[in-house]
């Protein structure tokens, strides 16, 4: 592929497009994955007021079956505490703080890494297993999924993170990244992307949307859960 590309394709095309195009792209693209977010854990809330509703023969929610109000407190607070300071962190990007936006979005990291942390081992001390009734279901699917989501949201902080610190000692970045960097084709005479790591700001602003915005869902589920 790298072959073709180094001889047959026009760059004169493709090369130098402004950043803010991308930076749309990025924005729109954090709103509709929140959208998508959105009905994917309706299900679960669905399901878990269904159920409850049914209660068919009493098994909705045995005795034996309780969740820990501590376990999921401590999950829900790392997060919420890692989205503000991943909004607070944006906040330095943009007035040009770029070494407390890096402290504070590694703080974030080690915070949201302490929730997943602390999610597993909840799980390991529910005295109840996932076939345990309705609510045992819904709440192992329901967290299990929230899991996979923060994991996610985590690899994004973590990759804008590496690019901050990668490009650190350049305000602007341009300048250390060599042509084709920004599409991993060495063939390529200059980059696609006017100013590449420039970027990485429209790519912390969608994740710091996105990551309060999952933030909020865990406040939901943390009350569904372990409140209602």
């Amino acid at each position: 592929m790298s072959e073709l590309a180094a001889h047959g394709t026009d760059y004169s095309v493709v090369e130098s497009e402004e950043p803010e195009v991308l930076s749309s792209n990025l924005w729109s693209a954090a709103h509709l994955l929140a959208s998508a977010t959105v009905f994917f854990f309706l299900a679960f809330f669905f399901a878990y007021f269904y159920l409850r509703s049914v209660n068919n023969a009493g098994m909705w929610r045995p005795k034996h079956v309780d969740a820990s109000v501590t376990w999921g407190t401590l999950v829900m607070a790392c997060i919420a505490a890692s989205a503000l300071l991943v909004r607070f962190g944006r906040i330095d990007q943009a007035a040009g703080r770029r070494e407390a936006f890096r402290l504070k979005s590694l703080v974030a990291l080690v915070l949201g890494v302490a929730a997943l942390a602390v999610q597993a081992a909840a799980w390991t001390q529910q005295g109840f297993g996932p076939a345990d009734g309705g609510y045992a279901s819904v709440y192992f699917g329901w967290t299990a999924f929230m899991w996979l989501f923060v994991l996610g949201t985590m690899f994004w902080l973590e990759t804008v993170l590496a690019t901050s610190w990668r490009y650190r000692r350049d305000p602007m970045g341009a300048a250390q990244v060599s042509p084709g960097h920004a599409s991993g084709d060495p063939h390529r005479p200059a980059h696609d992307i006017r100013n590449p790591v420039e970027l990485n700001r429209a790519s912390l602003a969608a994740l710091s949307f996105y990551w309060t915005f999952l933030a909020g869902v865990a406040v939901i589920t943390w009350i569904v859960l372990y409140l209602v």
